[in-house]
């Protein structure tokens, strides 16, 4: 049943109920089948469970075995390195799944713990969760509404649902039914909803819905989803399959061509090992998590908290930003913009030039605080604000026209009047909508109508909203103050035009948004005017193809039809929590990467299953906070777009790293491989790989996270999410600078050996290692060289090539580290061969970027039909 369209009669039917309440026996029945009015939580995982799922990873199970097999053959070295390894990632992996979600236990804070009731016609206490459908819920000022309710009798009453719905203004309650048709929940002006705040009178209401049978449990309902998957996580995931793929098919293949040729098992199960721990970067996770929390602590100066670490590099794959209008893209204050005073009207006690201040600072019920602050309706506080700007402040105006009756706002009548009495009688001063002001203006003024609808049209079709104020002077009080005796025959005195303003800095972000190739669309529980004009002052809606769309025309739409135009859409106006899920999810489907901002608990779905959720951080509700990957510390659009900048550059810089750490074990793998194949020995021991896997590929590729942003991150198109890491070359870079430091290590090798140089296998240790370490120098940039972005641009870099020198040097020139490791010292000559032979990596890079830079144009800011059409049509394979 839709209970608002519903006479109060017949709500009362459909609930087998009465304005009484329910007997004691009813309400026990009724909850045994209807269950407790409580938000059911889903089931966690179990500390146990969560350690397995870390080990369950594909490349930690081949480490695993590895570690085995050394074992058997009594390398225990590599078992300890190894099991090492193994328990750092998965302590990593655990502590980040570990922070279970508390969006449901914010949602549980938000329920009422007592309600009060009518049972045997009584009103009673009791727990909150013991109420039932058809109960008649007893309301007052301060109470959190226990469930959903259908009011029956409403005194004054006006509910917050700003948590709910998104609108800020507190909304004026009724009991009357409401006409048929689609209504969001904003509008559904005789239902109460669990979870929001009566802030004024009080009133009865039935029980219509509990648990998660309200429209809090459909959100809750719609929290309850798995963690989204970041481009990085799925990335990650194919890798690591198939590098651990990799890794077993090379051991195994050596292992069957060396048994086949004789040799013997234990050579061979080693050197089977040393190529499968070469294959496998282990030192990747933990890097990509250092990585992303790096970027987390810098993302916080620039006012954006990081919660769910794969965010960081989630921000460098984003598409579409669907942002909340109040507050993120505008100032949420709202503000007087422009007036009209009457010419003259007949209210001699007020001055015909500043009337209209006099009538905004005396008609209004805001209150101030201690310390100076306006408490109230921010409509009527930008009212008060502004009348005091022009020297008519509340208090003395009120000295001078003491307040001595008045008429509240009804939503039917929509006006409010005040009855003030002076030295020449009763002013009565009404405010309200325009609609309803003009028909009870006196007869002499009806002529000018017109003319002033025309004004108040102008204003409302730029966004504002438009109060008009109307007056009349009475002999004294009536004996009963109502509509009829007070609110006719009024002079009209003027109105004013109020409007949320949009920040500044958000219109400059939306043009990055642009050039960038990212699409802003806003969702906003507002008016469609409203909305459209202030999209249209920050430049989201800027073409004729661009569209607004409001949640009932929304709902008339199927899915194909949706499909079909929702790329086009860039305002979508008075939407409901499941329509915000609606939209992000057809978007996903179109292979957009959306982040989706939010604050209130309607937004918390919508957040929790965007690519990345966006919470306010200063007017975000806790559950919009708890659903979100990210809070905006400041509220602030142009914040959002700063941090896409931060997650270009992080994500840039995973790059760089999986393409150093893939590009040395491709070396290691060539070296391991061919070395046999051309009859020499295995140039390297599992310690040694081991080794170049942890620190030589872990200290420099931890500093290429301080690597600056690329130049023009911001113009060019969103990273495909789905792109494969080797798309745009990386896999043949991968694959031709592998067979460099393969082919340079075993050339060392060979060279050594027919000289007689009895540290041949430490030459060839010592130039993987050194070779690598230029590589991470010349990947800085993907096409600039190191020499024009500078040297000292990255100084942890350097300091982590210096200090990996030095360990290396370490292990090659002190006894124990020579024992542990398997090295000997070499003379100044023979390192000065291995530098020499390991540098050619450096210059080979660096004349790779050399000739691309002559082949590629350089990148300039793109409009947004350019950038977008540059952007993948398929996913790479």
């Amino acid at each position: 049943m839709e209970y608002h369209v519903a006479a109060v009669a017949d709500v009362a039917q459909e609930l087998k109920s009465t304005p009484a309440g329910l007997d004691a026996a009813t309400a026990r029945q009724r909850l045994a089948e209807h269950g407790p009015n409580i938000l059911a939580d889903p089931k966690k995982k179990t500390v146990w469970q969560l350690l397995l799922h870390q080990l369950a990873d594909v490349m930690i199970l081949v480490l695993l075995v590895a570690a085995g097999v050394s074992g058997a053959v009594g390398e225990w070295k590599s078992v300890y390195v190894i099991l090492a390894i193994v328990v750092l990632n998965a302590v990593i992996g655990f502590v980040q799944e570990y922070r279970a979600d508390k969006a449901m236990e914010a949602l549980q804070k938000m329920a009422a713990s007592q309600a009060q009731v009518l049972r045997d016609g009584q009103t009673v206490e009791i727990a909150a969760a013991d109420l039932v459908p058809g109960d008649v819920a007893v309301l007052e000022a301060g109470d959190v509404i226990p469930a959903d309710v259908r009011f029956l009798e409403t005194h004054a009453l006006k509910v917050d649902e700003s948590s709910l719905t998104g609108e800020s203004a507190n909304v004026v309650k009724t009991p009357d039914a409401l006409p048929a048709g689609e209504l969001p929940l904003g509008d559904r002006l005789n239902m109460g909803y669990k979870g929001t705040f009566v802030t004024n009178g009080r009133a009865t209401a039935y029980v219509v819905a509990t648990g998660m049978k309200t429209e809090l449990g459909k959100i809750a309902t719609l929290i309850q989803t798995a963690e989204t998957v970041t481009p990085l996580q799925k990335r990650l995931a194919t890798l690591g399959k198939y590098l651990s793929a990799a890794a077993l098919v090379i051991g195994a293949l050596f292992f069957g061509v060396g048994w086949l040729r004789g040799e013997p098992l234990g050579s061979l199960l080693l050197v089977s090992i040393s190529l499968a721990i070469a294959a496998l970067p282990e030192a990747l996770p933990a890097l990509v998590t250092v990585s992303l929390a790096l970027g987390a602590r810098r993302l916080i100066k620039d006012q954006a908290l990081i919660r769910k670490l794969p965010a960081v590099e989630t921000l460098g794959s984003v598409t579409y930003i669907c942002t909340d209008k109040t507050g993120t893209l505008t100032l949420n204050q709202m503000t007087v913009e422009d007036t009209y005073a009457a010419p003259a009207f007949t209210l001699p006690v007020l001055d015909n030039q500043t009337g209209l201040l006099a009538a905004m600072a005396l008609n209004n019920d805001v209150t101030q605080d201690p310390d100076g602050h306006w408490l109230g309706d921010s409509t009527e506080v930008a009212l008060v604000q502004h009348a005091a700007g022009q020297d008519h402040a509340r208090a003395a105006l009120e000295s001078r026209f003491p307040r001595i009756a008045e008429l509240p706002f009804d939503s039917e009548r929509k006006c409010m009047t005040t009855l003030h009495q002076t030295d020449q009688g009763v002013l009565c001063l009404t405010k309200g909508a325009l609609s309803a002001l003009f028909d009870q203006l006196d007869a002499g003024q009806q002529a000018e109508i017109p003319d002033l609808r025309r004004r108040v049209d102008e204003l409302a079709a730029k966004g504002f909203r438009v109060l008009g104020y109307a007056g009349k002077l009475l002999p004294g009080l009536p004996a009963e103050v109502t509509p009829a005796t007070v609110e006719t025959g009024l002079s009209f005195i003027g109105f004013a035009g109020l409007i949320d303003p949009p920040r500044e800095e958000a219109r400059q972000a939306v043009a990055e948004c642009k050039a960038a190739g990212i699409i802003a669309v806003m969702i906003t529980g507002d008016h469609p005017l409203t909305a459209k004009a202030i999209a249209g002052q920050l430049g989201i809606l800027s073409g004729p193809d661009e569209l607004v769309m409001t949640g009932p025309e929304l709902t008339q739409l199927d899915e194909p039809a949706f499909a079909a135009v929702v790329e086009k859409v860039r305002v979508y106006a008075r939407v409901d929590p499941a329509q915000k899920l609606r939209i992000i999810s057809a978007l996903q489907a179109k292979h957009q990467f959306v982040a989706m901002t939010g604050d209130g608990v309607n937004d918390a779905p919508a957040l929790k299953n965007a690519d990345i959720g966006v919470a306010m951080g200063i007017n975000g509700t806790e559950v919009a906070k708890e659903a979100a990957a990210m809070i905006l510390l400041d509220d602030n659009f142009a914040t959002i777009v700063h941090a896409v900048r931060h997650g270009r550059r992080i994500f840039d810089n995973i790059l760089k790293f999986i393409r150093y750490i893939l590009a040395g074990s491709a070396g290691e793998i060539v070296a391991l491989f061919l070395a046999p194949l051309f009859g020499l020995p295995v140039p390297l021991l599992a310690i040694h790989i081991l080794w170049i896997n942890l620190v030589t590929d872990g200290l420099p590729g931890l500093a290429l996270a301080y690597e600056p942003s690329e130049k023009h991150s911001m113009q060019r198109p969103p990273i495909d999410p789905r792109q494969t890491i080797f798309a745009n070359g990386l896999g043949w870079f991968i694959v031709l600078v592998g067979i460099l430091v393969g082919g340079l290590t075993i050339g060392t090798e060979a060279w050594a050996l027919r000289n007689g140089i009895a540290h041949w296998q430490t030459m060839a240790f010592t130039v993987l290692c050194f070779s690598q370490l230029g590589l991470a120098l010349a990947i800085r940039s993907r096409q600039e060289s190191i020499f024009s972005i500078g040297l000292l641009s990255n100084k942890p870099l350097l300091g982590a090539v210096a200090l990996t020198v030095g360990l290396h040097l370490m292990i090659l020139y002190t006894p124990f580290f020579n024992d542990l490791f398997s090295t000997q010292p070499l003379t100044w000559i023979e390192l000065g061969i291995t530098v020499a032979a390991s540098s050619v990596v450096f210059w080979a890079v660096e004349l790779q970027k050399l000739i691309s830079r002559r082949r590629v144009q350089p990148v300039v800011p793109a409009p947004e039909a350019t950038v977008r059409a540059a952007l993948p049509v398929k996913a790479t394979a």
